[in-house]
């Protein structure tokens, strides 16, 4: 057996609701979609347990009436990369801070915050990134139903 299918069966064991969704996509590539509820839990274990302590990026997408936001983790051996996905409602785009598991994630969070509009529980005051102070309010460039005002 090879370390990913370890992984995968190590994660079925431990979280039984991935039991057929953890996917082997190529070497050293593994994917799971967990929900909002579960994600605290599954971040916790993979980065305490299974020793994915290097959170690489996040990535935000609009997947039309969702947004998919995607943890891109890697162990400190190995070289395996395993992405978490999970869905949030595009009305209600909200999740929660994960810098106290991944306390490198806060550029990341504030770039959903600026591209998507996300609103992140538990993300600390500072500035925008990346996009410009003066950038108009409310309007999120990486949604597929942005269109730029002309000033």
């Amino acid at each position: 057996m090879n370390s990913e299918e370890k992984i995968i069966q190590e994660l079925q064991a431990k979280f039984s609701f991935l039991e057929g969704k953890a996917k082997l996509a190529r070497a050293r590539r593994i994917f799971i979609e967990v929900s909002l509820r579960d994600l605290f839990e599954v971040l916790t274990f993979l980065n305490k347990e299974l020793k994915f302590e290097q959170l690489c990026t996040i990535t935000g997408l609009d997947e039309g009436p969702f947004f998919g936001v995607m943890y891109h983790l890697a162990q400190n051996t190995g070289g395996v990369v395993l992405n978490v996905k999970i869905q949030v409602q595009r009305e209600k785009p909200e999740i929660n801070s994960v810098i106290g598991i991944y306390p490198g994630a806060e550029i990341y969070e504030r770039e959903l915050v600026d591209l998507l509009g996300f609103k992140v529980e538990g993300l600390p005051q500072g500035i925008r990134y990346p996009l410009p102070d003066d950038w108009p309010a409310g309007q999120y460039p990486l949604r597929k139903d942005w269109k730029e005002e002309k000033q």
